[in-house]
């Protein structure tokens, strides 16, 4: 009897907060600006959405600054934000997940992480097609913009010096009510449908390096949460380190306070590095508010442990021992891979820019992500990198001091300088080089996008250069016995789920057409 009046009384409870968000949190408007084709893919016919959402919430949030900022007729507070839209049109046939992609400093990243190419990888804001891997596997997408001064429009106040302050964690309310609303809701309040109606059954959210800290912040406060309904089904988050975005403050601008992070040259920045490092730490709290949490997938690259202090978000701020991985979540480490993938060489950067691929390992695991969402399909285990203290060998982002116990830790490297353990790309496997090893000077975008190291071709090369790590021809043969290593490495990780047909075969003819063998073709132009 005890039992079910608890029950009862959690089921009212769980009704009063649904009934509370409802009227004090939503969607009150959708604008559409623009509707033009994005492309025809194997789904269908897709079209590209450019508008606005306006919406409302209760001062009585737990969100700082609310308490002071004037209200509308209807005692709330107001906020507007840009939206885009990637969607099947009429012609078009959805799978039923929509991916609510985070902007990353008012930049689009959805393209970027899944549909860039392997030869000229994508940046954050572009809307190109790329390899339509979104679009051929029916995804809809929504970027949803959060972040002061970059497409959303946040509550303000005067202080008492003047000052206009934004409520900048107003940020995680937009998210959250966009969020149910493409998902759930028929219409606006001024019965404006929704474009999405009928076409979500699941919804996961996708954020990289700062949006990815907005997400484990955001589930972490409780906004994945719309009174009893959960918000995202699935979570993607890309080289977040141990970090959170200390947004759930008010700023005074033009700028987020999300937009810097701690870094080499200010190490002891407060906000980031915080209570909550590990998944665990932060799956706990939200377990104890009696939430389910969303099942998830962080993924993390070489570099992310010398720059952005990653090894503290397995280990929390004390010793050298990983902590236990929730049931929720899974964890990969891409051996070798850098931060982010640029398209050419920084002028201020001293040593080749790192140029493993790992957008083939993204879209793998995001399928795997949403069959484990939908049909409760276990993806593969986590997969993480050996790691060892860091020593001054390698330039490395160290503990913050108000962190005494917290010990940073590195990849251990094999004899070619290779991370060792985690997800091994083929190009890793059968290495032309050393990859992802750190860059200087230390500036924020070469401490991020990592190093490439080519190996000498020939044994002479190598000896002349006093490199100690075998040389091409010493290692393979032929091209044949590289590009078998290659296809073997590739279709062991496909069969551990970590890669897609269509990326097998991108890589195995990259490999295949290599020019570091010589012409091997003794009759390149038979008559």
């Amino acid at each position: 009897m005890k039992t079910t009046k608890k029950n009862l009384l959690k089921s009212l409870l769980a009704l009063s907060i649904s009934l509370n968000f409802c009227a004090h949190a939503e969607i009150t408007h959708l604008e559409i600006n623009s509707t033009e084709p994005y492309g025809t893919f194997r789904s269908g016919e897709y079209v590209l959405i450019k508008g606005k959402l306006r919406g409302e919430i209760s001062p009585k949030e737990n969100i700082p600054g609310l308490d002071q900022i004037k209200t509308n007729s209807r005692g709330n507070i107001e906020y507007a934000t840009k939206l885009v839209l990637i969607m099947p049109s009429d012609k078009g046939h959805g799978n039923g997940a929509l991916l609510v992609d985070v902007p990353n400093r008012g930049r689009a990243y959805a393209q970027a992480l899944y549909n860039s190419p392997r030869a000229e990888p994508f940046q954050s804001g572009t809307f190109e097609q790329g390899t339509g891997f979104l679009q051929d596997y029916g995804y809809s997408v929504a970027e949803v913009y959060w972040e002061l001064g970059q497409g959303a429009e946040l509550p303000s106040f005067t202080d008492k010096e003047g000052k206009i302050r934004f409520a900048e964690g107003v940020g995680f309310a937009i998210m959250r009510d966009a969020g149910i609303f493409l998902s759930k809701a028929a219409a606006d309040s001024t019965g404006k449908p929704n474009p999405l109606k009928g076409l979500v059954s699941r919804t996961i959210a996708s954020g990289k390096s700062q949006t990815g800290r907005f997400l484990k912040t955001f589930l972490l406060n409780g906004f994945n949460m719309a009174g009893d309904r959960r918000v995202f089904d699935g979570m993607h988050v890309f080289v977040s380190g141990a970090g959170l975005l200390p947004i759930m403050q008010t700023g005074t601008g033009p700028d987020s306070s999300g937009n810097a992070s701690p870094n080499f040259t200010n190490p002891e920045m407060r906000g980031v590095h915080e209570k909550q490092l590990t998944i665990g730490d932060i799956t706990q709290e939200v377990q104890a508010r009696g939430e389910v949490p969303p099942k998830m997938m962080l993924l993390s690259t070489s570099t992310d442990f010398y720059s952005l202090r990653a090894s503290l978000g397995r280990t929390g701020a004390g010793g050298t021992t990983d902590q236990p991985i929730p049931a929720n979540v899974r964890m990969y480490d891409i051996a070798g891979a850098p931060h982010v993938l640029v398209p050419k060489q920084p002028k201020d950067c001293t040593m080749p820019h790192a140029v493993l691929d790992w957008t083939p390992v993204s879209r793998a695991t995001f399928l795997r992500l949403d069959e484990w969402v939908t049909t409760n399909s276990i993806p593969p285990q986590s997969r993480l990198m050996s790691l060892e203290k860091a020593s001054e060998k390698i330039p490395t982002l160290p503990a913050p001091a108000h962190l005494p116990n917290a010990v940073i830790q590195v990849p251990q490297l094999d004899t070619d300088g290779n991370a060792l353990e985690g997800v091994r790309l083929p190009d890793l496997v059968a290495p032309l080089g050393t990859h992802g090893g750190q860059n200087s000077p230390q500036t924020f975008t070469c401490s991020l996008i990592g190093s490439y190291s080519a190996f000498a071709v020939k044994k002479a090369e190598r000896e002349k250069n006093k490199d100690s790590r075998l040389s091409v021809t010493e290692r393979y043969p032929s091209r044949d016995d590289y590009v078998g290593k290659i296809r073997q490495a590739a279709a062991n990780l496909m069969h551990e789920g970590f890669l897609l047909q269509d990326d097998m075969a991108v890589i195995i003819q990259a490999a295949a057409s290599t020019q570091l063998f010589g012409n091997t073709n003794p009759n390149p132009n038979p008559r």
